[in-house]
């Protein structure tokens, strides 16, 4: 992955039609880079390394089977 700079000062107002054409998360990209688009983003917003993802804490998330 190349070396993407977050730009916070990127958004403007649009109109319906304009924010359409700017959609890179358009159903003509594959799954896969949508995905992989929306991680860097997602990464980039939380402060984490792609590449060294933080370790789920388990102590907040159980589960078990349901008796009937």
């Amino acid at each position: 992955m190349g070396a993407f700079k977050f730009d916070r000062t990127a958004f403007k107002m649009m109109t319906f039609r304009e924010a359409d054409a700017a959609n890179v998360f358009d159903k003509s990209v594959p799954y896969a880079e949508r995905l992989r688009q929306a991680y860097y983003l997602i990464s980039q917003a939380y402060g984490f390394n792609i590449n060294t993802p933080p370790k789920m804490d388990r102590k907040y998330f159980s589960s078990r089977k349901m008796n009937n």
